[in-house]
């Protein structure tokens, strides 16, 4: 239960910080970096819950 948690949690913490970096006044393509810079972040924090690593 408690990996459900963490899992939620991680999930849930990528997408405030997505839309965050929405909402800064910055140019596009440096928010689509920094989107995809998160993306990998939230992708790898979730590798050991899932048990790769």
């Amino acid at each position: 239960m408690s990996v459900l948690v963490s899992i939620l949690i991680t999930f849930l913490v990528v997408v405030l910080v997505l839309y965050l970096v929405q909402r800064l006044p910055v140019e596009a393509r440096i928010k689509q970096i920094i989107q995809i810079v998160v993306i990998i972040i939230g992708v790898l924090a979730l590798l050991p819950f899932l048990g790769v690593f």
